[in-house]
């Protein structure tokens, strides 16, 4: 056993100097064996711990030699004089009777400050984590106007209810207080605050900021207690273009240059989502027999891989159009940017804003939503249709559903009336595109009626 180191005085270790040279010493302090004070070359001094511990073991060295010993350990415990002899002693035993305990102080000590951090960031308000959030998210979109409308959703409806709390704290009730009040009223609104609800909580965990299950997430969750926003009463629609403003609206479009302009016009013919028309490709349009056809699955047209083909029959105004339209060398895409690609979604809404604002200099009302009287977007095309079939026209209203991709009737009548209908639905949109374009009178008869 090696000798015991004399116990030095607080004075003594005070007066303890380096004694030259570039590299640190270590001085026994005695009190407890193995500690030490470290001397730096800049006359710092710190606390050192050297020991063994736990059970002795034989070790095979290089040369074939046989060590017997216990493993070895070093400790900082911390610098001088922040730490005095006395604390110092103090702490040395401590780790000792850890060491001994089969207790490693430093990895436990790591754990400590780790939990701390956790718990600090457990403590992050959703308003924090949403400005975090939001930080980065907004890098995704190309204008100013669009990362305002994307965060004023949250920033109005969400924050005022759930700012101040701490991310780890939210529940699925403090999400419903969120969302009920707008779930039956703004159905499409309170959807995209659900969902930025869920990406911001996400956010939150990957960050370490929460942990558990998402209390914004839909499937196996927020389904089992709201209603499906597609089945919602009186669920709202995209701000739409007024039936009585349509004709004047079609009149401002016609003016306009560009392909946005003209998938635009496509669009309001068409009754279509936005996502079909900007990925449409000659390969689906039959200009022959009439029919533009969309594969189940193909990118951007909402209709399920496991759903069938949807078609679309042409009318002249619309083969009119088509045949308007350059082709682009190399690119199957019926409507592309001027960079090669499909449309933006942006190119769209951007010459729908366009015909908006210039009504409003010229003195106009602009093109905004009867019922919201937020500004009309593309989407709106599709209510205003709809409300055009059942409000001035003497056409079924299963017909209409059929044009716009929704499903008719329960399962049972889903499965045995497979007919598109397409010929029907042919005079209808014929009918449609006249009424935007101003040459039917507002009253239209269904074909075959009397």
């Amino acid at each position: 056993m090696p000798p015991r180191a004399k116990e030095l005085t607080p004075a003594q270790i005070k007066g303890l100097k380096h004694p030259g040279g570039t590299k640190p010493v270590r001085v026994a302090v005695g009190g407890v064996s193995g500690l030490h004070i470290q001397i730096w070359p800049s006359g710092a001094k710190s606390w050192v711990l050297r020991t063994r511990y736990g059970e002795w073991a034989e070790t095979r060295l290089k040369d074939g030699t046989i060590q017997r010993g216990r493993k070895k350990r070093e400790l900082g415990l911390g610098a001088y004089p922040d730490v005095l002899p006395g604390a110092a002693r103090d702490k040395a035993r401590e780790a000792k009777a850890k060491l001994e305990a089969g207790i490693d102080p430093i990895a436990e000590k790591k754990a400590t400050q780790a939990a701390l951090i956790a718990s600090a960031r457990r403590g992050m308000t959703f308003a924090e984590a949403w400005e975090k959030f939001a930080a980065e998210k907004i890098k995704e979109f190309s204008t100013d106007r669009y990362r305002k409308q994307w965060q004023r959703t949250v920033e109005i409806y969400a924050l005022p209810d759930i700012g101040k709390m701490a991310v780890q704290d939210i529940g699925l009730q403090d999400i419903l207080r969120v969302l009920t009040p707008l779930w039956d009223d703004k159905t499409v609104t309170a959807v995209k605050v659900r969902e930025r609800l869920e990406k911001v909580l996400a956010y939150a965990t990957v960050q370490g900021y929460r942990t558990g299950d998402n209390p914004a997430r839909w499937k196996g969750n927020l389904d089992m207690v709201l209603a499906a926003p597609g089945k919602v009463s009186g669920a709202e629609n995209y701000p739409a273009v007024q039936l009585d403003d349509v004709a004047r609206w079609w009149q401002a479009l016609q003016g306009r240059e560009g392909m946005g302009a003209k998938a635009l016009a496509f669009q309001a013919m068409t009754a279509t989502r936005s996502g079909a028309i900007r990925f449409a490709t000659w390969d689906e349009i039959d200009l022959q027999n009439r029919l533009w056809t969309i594969q189940p699955g193909r990118q951007s047209s909402k209709i399920p891989a496991s759903d069938t083909a949807k078609r679309i029959p042409l009318t002249d105004s619309m083969l009119a159009l088509l045949e308007s339209l350059p082709r682009l060398a190399g690119s199957n895409l019926v409507f592309w940017s001027p960079r090669g690609g499909a449309l933006s979604d942006a190119a769209m809404g951007k010459t729908m804003r366009t015909i908006h604002d210039a009504d409003l200099r010229a003195g106009g009302k602009g093109y905004v939503d009867a019922k919201t009287g937020e500004q009309a977007v593309p989407h709106g095309m599709r209510s205003a249709f709809r409300t055009w079939v059942a409000e001035r026209t003497a056409f079924d209203g299963d017909l209409a559903e059929v044009a716009l991709f929704h499903k008719v009737g329960n399962k049972v009548a889903q499965a045995y009336n497979r007919a598109e209908q397409v010929e029907k639905r042919r005079h209808m949109m014929d009918a449609w595109g006249g009424f935007v374009q101003g040459k039917e009178p507002e009253k239209v008869v269904q074909m075959g009626a009397r």
